[in-house]
């Protein structure tokens, strides 16, 4: 996945999503990291999960308990994408493809999580995430315009 067709907010989750990784000696970055990090974007996206019906305090919570579980690697200080946050973002990018996005927004993420059989995204599951509430929180906020970039402006669906 290019890197430069996610969204700049879905750019600094994962940059902050290895720092927090990185923090907590763990030599990858996993889901667990990215909702993490999103969660305590102040711009992220909180308002679109709580649209969701989603507790953001319990999906915190979630990834709290799968962070602790994750190894620990003393004297590390480069971390890589774990396996299970790759198809994550795979998903994302044929979602955004479906979806006729340019970009991929961390808004994605959330419904490949929904969609993923990982045993993280089957406790986030657990919360409340499903792909039916997020799709029509997704639709409320977009309001029909697609993930483009800022310079350009967004167009309604037809």
């Amino acid at each position: 996945m290019r890197l430069d067709k996610l969204t700049t907010q879905f750019q600094e989750a994962l940059s902050e999503a290895q720092t927090l990784a990185l923090g907590r000696d763990h030599a990858y970055i996993e889901p667990a990291h990215v909702l993490t990090a999103m969660l305590q974007q102040p711009d992220g996206p909180k308002a679109l999960l709580q649209r969701a019906g989603l507790p953001i305090a319990g999906l915190l919570a979630v990834a709290e308990a799968a962070m602790k579980k994750l190894p620990q690697v003393q004297g590390h200080e480069q971390v890589q994408v774990g396996r299970d946050l790759v198809s994550l973002l795979q998903a994302c990018e044929k979602e955004a493809m479906k979806r006729s996005d340019q970009f991929v927004a961390s808004e994605l993420f959330f419904l490949a999580l929904a969609d993923s059989k990982s045993e993280f995204a089957e406790a986030v599951r657990g919360q409340g995430l499903n792909r039916k509430a997020l799709d029509t929180a997704i639709e409320q906020v977009r309001g029909g315009q697609k993930a483009i970039p800022l310079n350009q402006k967004a167009s309604a669906k037809p």
